[in-house]
């Protein structure tokens, strides 16, 4: 079994990782675009289009299923993708978490990319799922490229200016850009100053994904199976390696053979 996933950067590691966790036996494609990223401030147009270079690129290594590991590609790109992919490859794409973060009608919190915080398509998700709870949404500038550079002094200044956004009373925070999941730890912790130590409920996208991936191939989790996996990377349609910022991850670590796998 082989299943690819694709992101401007290293935002999809989170997921990939999550894949590793469930089946360890499933080899792993990570085609990335570092020529093109970031993706956020591209047309929608010129992000389709590098989209699909990326995802071709993951396609002729004949994977069973495609995990589009990133929200702004899933707005702007999943269609096409599919257009051109599916029914050969299913495409898995990735969408926030908002319907089971306000399924218990507290106050939810949404960190998005600046692009994506009250954009229609965040607003429409707000509108069709969320209904009886109280959403705030949280602009993150500068996280996701901190998160990118493994740059651990610019994450903890751009989680500390969402954390001030982000409302006290706040019982579910949605991670609405996966490259939020690689830290996690940080923002849990600026969130419990805010929060006077209120244990919050998270929800990411990765495990969901990963799951859906595997529903669509007809396959079930098997955490307890051999690592027998392998690990193509792709740089821009090019055989690659891991990128050092990625080691920065547990994430990034696991999928390298380094480490405890991610709790």
């Amino acid at each position: 079994m082989k299943i690819a996933l694709m992101d401007s950067g290293i935002g999809l590691l989170a997921a990939a990782a999550a894949v590793r966790r469930l089946r360890p036996d499933a080899d792993l494609v990570l085609s990335s675009d570092p020529d093109g990223m970031p993706w956020g401030p591209r047309t929608p147009d010129d992000l389709a289009g590098r989209a699909l270079a990326v995802a071709r690129a993951a396609a002729e290594l004949r994977p069973d299923a495609l995990i589009v590991a990133c929200n702004t590609a899933s707005v702007h790109a999943l269609d096409a993708l599919r257009a051109e992919l599916e029914p050969a490859v299913p495409v898995i794409g990735t969408v926030p978490a908002i319907k089971p973060a306000a399924a218990a009608g507290g106050r939810v919190a949404i960190w998005a990319t600046p692009a994506t915080t009250g954009s229609p398509y965040q607003r429409g998700l707000i509108r069709d799922f969320a209904t009886g709870a109280r959403v705030t949404e949280v602009p993150c500038p500068g996280l996701a490229d901190a998160v990118e550079a493994a740059d651990d002094a610019a994450v903890t200044a751009a989680v500390a200016a969402a954390a001030a956004l982000t409302p006290a009373d706040v019982t579910d925070v949605v991670l609405g850009c996966t490259h939020y999941e690689l830290t996690e730890g940080p923002i849990r912790a600026a969130l419990a100053a805010r929060t006077g130590g209120a244990e919050l409920v998270f929800h990411g996208s990765a495990e969901p994904v990963a799951v859906q991936a595997l529903r669509r191939i007809g396959v079930t989790a098997e955490p307890g199976m051999p690592r027998t996996g392998g690990l193509t990377v792709l740089h821009s349609g090019r055989v690659a390696a891991l990128p050092a910022a990625a080691f920065a991850y547990a994430e990034g670590r696991l999928l390298a053979g380094q480490g405890a796998p991610v709790g």
